[in-house]
This record gives structure tokens, C-alpha cells and sequence, in this order.
């Protein structure tokens, strides 16, 4: 494909100042970059507290203060190619229009064999980056790492909710969850009968050998999407909907690590952090989280 397109015209490269590290947005270090961030400032359909909107954003000015090496890989990820698209533009009228706009830049930079990376915005965004996936064939699947299991067939009405995501994805791929501790008896029952594996919280903090059952059930290629209310409140407060319990950082981390060690990683999303204002610590483990990642897809396979 060639890259005079939407991105490359100048629509996503130019114009903002903001980028993940403060690194440089010139068409040459977006031709050189291995991985491309997407930032989308969008929570049209979270329903108990907005602002994941802000989340974006907050992100990318967090991690001007990150340090670029990274001492568990004993590199230099930045060094490699990132780079960060502008914000994609809202449609607020259409949650279906919102999500084909994130197909339609997705589609782009996995045609010009880059990583994409998106930055939340609400999780619902994340059905427009499996759709650019899914043209690419079926042999791949979806990680979830989140405190709520989104397989409702509907919620407040209507069945394009974030709350839905998950049930809206298998209609592309296979997805296995992980740090569940909040859902429905409805979506209990529907797991079971199709079926999705689910590891609740407390039973994959407890027992690290359910880790090697999830590598098993995973396929080779997949999607990680991480709603960050998957994390302990304790250490990440900035989300929607807190449930007690989560995730540390190190457990997230490990398995991770792992993850990314033993899988083939053609994408990955993290999602739905709503800045507080003055509590900076939260959009900062945001940061260093999508840094850790890139890292372990430059450099996990040698780990």
C-alpha cells in the first residue's frame, strides 16, 4: 500500500504537539517507526462516570516525565521507532461511526506492517481495532485483562455499549479473560455455554498455574486490550468503574512479560483511565505500562 493516505496527507501527522515522550513527529520518524500510537479521546457510551475522554491525553503528558530506559530490558525502546498519531477526532452522534473510524486508521497501520497501539477512550473503541484485525485472517485471537467480563448482550438499552464489548468481539475471534471480578448472571451463563474462558481475579492472583493454562488456551497471534480497572483501585483510582480487588502492578507486569515472551503480539490496546485532577500517580502507571509493553514486543522473545 502506499503511503500517501489518510495518514500520511497530513490528517493524523501534523498539526499537534503531543506525542508519547515528547518524541518527534516528522513523516520520516513515522516511516521509521515500529509501533504507532492511536489516541482516542472518546466515552460516548460509559454510563456511571464519564471523562475517560481526558484519559488520552493524560497519558501522553504523563509520559514526557518517564525515563527512556528501561531497566528490566536493559534498553532503550524509543530508540526503535514510536511514534504517536493526533488525537482521532469524535463523532459524537454514532458510537458505530466512532468505532469504523478507528477501523479505518487501524486498517492503515496495519497495511504499513506497523504495531498499533491505542490509547483510551472507552473500551467499546476497541471492537473498531479487532474489525481492522479480523481482515486479515482468522488464525488469532484476544486477551482481556479487565475487572468487568463486557459480554452483556445489551446494556441501558442498547447493544453497542462498552459494557458489550467483549459479546461484540467474538463475533471476529476467540477471547480469553483475565482479572474478572464484576459481572452479570447473564453473562456468567453465557461464558460458560460458548464459550469464553474467564479467570476471575482472586483464583489468578492465587494460583500462578492458571497462567500456563491461559498461554494453552491462547493462540499464537493475539490482541492484548487492557481496561486499567483491571489494576488494584489502591494504585489506580482513575477509572470509571473501581472494584475492589485488582491487580498489582508486578502481577500485571509478570504476566506480561510472559505473555508477550511466548505469543506473537499483533496488537494491544489500554483503555479507560479517567484523569482525576492533581493525582498524577495513576496517568503515570498508564504511561510506564504502554512503554513496558512496547519493550516487551521489541525485546520479550530474548528475555
Amino acid at each position: 500500500m502506499s503511503q500517501k493516505n489518510t495518514l500520511t496527507r497530513g490528517i493524523l501527522l501534523g498539526g499537534s504537539p503531543y506525542s508519547f515522550l515528547g518524541l518527534e513527529k516528522t513523516s520520516e520518524a513515522f516511516e521509521n517507526a515500529r509501533v504507532v500510537l492511536l489516541p482516542v479521546p472518546y466515552d460516548g457510551t460509559t454510563t456511571y462516570q464519564s471523562g475517560t475522554r481526558e484519559g488520552p491525553r493524560a497519558i501522553i503528558m504523563a509520559s514526557r516525565e518517564l525515563e527512556p530506559f528501561d531497566e528490566e530490558t536493559g534498553t532503550e525502546p524509543y530508540r526503535y521507532g514510536i511514534f504517536t498519531l493526533n488525537e482521532l477526532d469524535v463523532i459524537v452522534r454514532s458510537p458505530e461511526e466512532m468505532v469504523s473510524k478507528v477501523t479505518e486508521v487501524g486498517r492503515e497501520i496495519i497495511h504499513l506492517g506497523k504495531l498499533p497501539v491505542m490509547i483510551g477512550g472507552e473500551h467499546l473503541l476497541t471492537l473498531g481495532m479487532i474489525r481492522a484485525i479480523a481482515e486479515l485472517g482468522s488464525d488469532w485471537g484476544v486477551l482481556h485483562i479487565d475487572a468487568h467480563a463486557d459480554l452483556r448482550k445489551s446494556y441501558q438499552g442498547s447493544t453497542f455499549s462498552n459494557a458489550c464489548v467483549m459479546r461484540l468481539v467474538l463475533n471476529y475471534t476467540s477471547v480469553v479473560s483475565v482479572g474478572v471480578r464484576s459481572l452479570t448472571k447473564e453473562e456468567f451463563e453465557f461464558a460458560k455455554l460458548h464459550p469464553v474462558p474467564i479467570f476471575f481475579c482472586r483464583d489468578f492472583i492465587e494460583n500462578r498455574v492458571l497462567w500456563d493454562r491461559i498461554l494453552d488456551l491462547l493462540p499464537q497471534k493475539i490482541y492484548v486490550t487492557i481496561d486499567l480497572d483491571a489494576f488494584d483501585p489502591s494504585i489506580m483510582p482513575s477509572v470509571g468503574t473501581p472494584e475492589p480487588g485488582g491487580l498489582g502492578w508486578y502481577e500485571m507486569i509478570s504476566f506480561l512479560r510472559m505473555i508477550f515472551a511466548e505469543k506473537t503480539i499483533i496488537g494491544f490496546d489500554v483503555m479507560e483511565l479517567k484523569p482525576i485532577p492533581s493525582l498524577v500517580a495513576p496517568d503515570f502507571l498508564a504511561a510506564k505500562l504502554i512503554y513496558k509493553l512496547i519493550a516487551y514486543f521489541l525485546f520479550g522473545h530474548s528475555l
